[in-house]
């Protein structure tokens, strides 16, 4: 149907009048399936129980300022004192359970009181969410990406350093690390460490818990595969994996006293997989580590030289400029599909880049070591939430990819902010009986429509 010009605007003759009034109003009506989800599986039961074994004390209880905090990330919120202006809204206080919201303060006290041993209960509960989206899915392997990351602190807080800062060189920071679920998105686990330490720095203990649990909590032995840049390959990282019969693919750095500069200039023919990639393959020697490891060295052409692509003191042939990289592995596996394998590594890329942008993973809301490192498993534990919710409500399969990233089609927090949690409601109670009322798009209406069913049933 088409209109005419003249229907197609209103007029507008004066600025309407603002007005102030208590209504059961909302504008987050999405989050009423998300508590209809955390309650299905549990959730309250769970951390009341988990809590128990650990003393953390306070007016309110821990699923309750837990709740609080995820319901601050879900609507948009990133710090502390933005909860003062989701006081009035009449389902946040419905999802965290509470009449009174507690305010900046008292959240901050209630996450000064965690201790390293009372974040095991965060870690755990944690833990718990993502073995049983893994039990779920079915998942004949699984595919783990570790990495640290940088999250820029004030020269005041607990713990934080000068160290590997890339944006902000003289700043103080922390170096969490994380472990990612390739095929789903989860994170599986994650630690904080001050901010001068090197990548690796833990990475074998960190590995090992996480293995440990893992097989722990999974009914049955699933193999499992590694992907990681070049700081983590080292003498006891290989050799926790090999014991535990795990495959890995990790980067191998250009250092001197490894040989593959050598190596490489010695080389005289490629095997070519496209017009810019090439590779071949080396059986390489380190003697300090009494080690034969099998190595792929990729070439690949850039179109033009700059600072970030020239790689110094290495190699400048005069039919081209290349870059290059080598993949140490145990993976029985042919060279060009080790190259997409490893570049599936972009996914947790962007999965951190969602927790620092969306989840407030890289906030710091206070100066203790302990509250900082709470926050931060909270934070991933909303992200875990939500992405279990996607895939129980929402998420389409996917085609399989040599790559192994996300098997199902995954929306970021901000898309679901604006499907499904930002939307306009009205609480009303009709012959005593409480209903939620949308005002929404046809197409939005179908979305809450299919999810409400699926949780139904």
């Amino acid at each position: 149907m088409r209109y005419r010009k003249a229907d197609l605007h209103s007029q507008i003759k004066q600025n309407l009048s603002i007005e102030f009034a208590p209504q059961n109003i909302t504008a987050y009506g999405g989050l009423e399936l998300i508590r209809r989800y955390s309650s299905a599986i549990g959730l309250h039961r769970r951390v009341r129980a988990v809590f128990a074994r650990h003393k953390v004390g306070g007016d309110y209880s821990c699923i309750d300022m837990i709740l609080l905090i995820i319901a601050l990330l879900l609507v948009g919120g990133k710090r502390l004192d933005h909860i003062a202006h989701l006081s009035a809204d009449p389902l946040v206080k419905r999802f965290c359970s509470l009449v009174h919201l507690p305010d900046e303060r008292s959240l901050s006290r209630w996450l000064k009181r965690f201790t390293m041993q009372s974040i095991q209960a965060l870690i755990e509960i944690n833990s718990q969410i993502v073995s049983e989206a893994i039990e779920r899915e079915e998942l004949g392997r699984l595919t783990i990406d570790v990495d640290g990351s940088v999250l820029t602190t004030g020269s005041s807080v607990a713990w934080s350093f000068r160290g590997f800062n890339p944006h902000k060189r003289k700043h103080h920071s922390y170096y969490p690390i994380i472990a990612h679920l390739a095929q789903t998105g989860h994170i599986l686990r994650v630690k904080n460490r001050p901010g001068n330490v090197h990548d690796s720095t833990g990475a074998t203990e960190f590995m090992r818990d996480l293995i440990a649990d893992l097989d722990t909590r999974l009914p049955c032995r699933l193999p499992l595969e590694f992907r990681m840049d070049g700081a983590f390959f080292r003498e006891d990282v290989l050799s926790l994996l090999e014991g535990r019969g795990a495959f890995y693919a990790i980067k191998v750095p250009f250092m001197k006293w490894l040989g593959i500069i050598p190596i490489i200039r010695e080389r005289k023919r490629w095997h070519h997989i496209s017009r810019e990639l090439s590779y071949f393959e080396a059986e390489l020697d380190i003697p300090c580590w009494n080690r034969v490891q099998r190595v792929v060295i990729y070439r690949k052409r850039v179109p033009f030289r700059s600072r970030k692509n020239y790689q110094l003191d290495l190699f400048d042939p005069a039919d081209g400029h290349f870059e290059y990289s080598a993949v140490a592995t145990n993976r029985d596996i042919r060279p060009e599909f080790l190259w997409k394998f490893m570049a599936g590594r972009g996914a947790q890329e962007k999965t951190i880049a969602e927790l620092k942008g969306e989840w407030a993973f890289d906030t710091i809301p206070t100066n203790h070591y302990a509250a900082n490192s709470a926050w931060q498993q909270i934070s991933i534990f909303g992200h875990n939430l939500i992405r279990s919710f996607q895939i129980e409500t929402m998420a389409s399969e996917k085609r399989f990819s040599i790559k192994r990233t996300y098997h199902r089609v995954m929306h970021s927090l901000k898309t679901i902010r604006f499907l499904l949690i930002h939307q306009p409601a009205r609480i009303v109670r009709p012959q005593g009986r409480g209903i939620l009322k949308f005002s929404v798009a046809p197409e939005t209406e179908v979305l809450i429509s299919n999810i409400d069913n699926i949780l139904a049933a």
